[in-house]
């Protein structure tokens, strides 16, 4: 991903955290644009979409997502926050159809 695909990662990820769910979506978008290969904007565009409501939209990233990995869900111990770990994990996992 180039530097630019990075930077909105990390500010649409900023902006999952708090919450601001739609501004998030649009950076979101933009850096899976950039590298449509790598799974984390996806991963957050899922979860983003989950927490709007937007469950049709959500399910369709996740598609996206098993094309790229097999990992919907990953590991999150690098989040050192039980809160952000539990907003991430329950937008993934409702949108991905789990039980949360």
């Amino acid at each position: 991903m180039h530097v630019v695909g990075w930077a909105l990662l990390t500010i649409g990820a900023s902006h999952f955290y708090m919450r601001r769910f739609d501004e998030a979506v649009a950076k979101l978008l933009l850096a899976s644009q950039e590298d449509p290969s790598l799974p984390n904007p996806y991963r957050y565009l899922a979860a983003c979409y989950a927490h709007l409501g937007r469950l049709d939209e959500a399910r369709e990233i996740v598609e996206r997502l098993r094309s790229i990995t097999g990992v919907v869900i990953p590991e999150l111990s690098y989040l050192r926050s039980a809160e952000q770990r539990a907003l991430y994990l329950s937008g993934l996992r409702l949108a991905a159809g789990e039980a949360t």
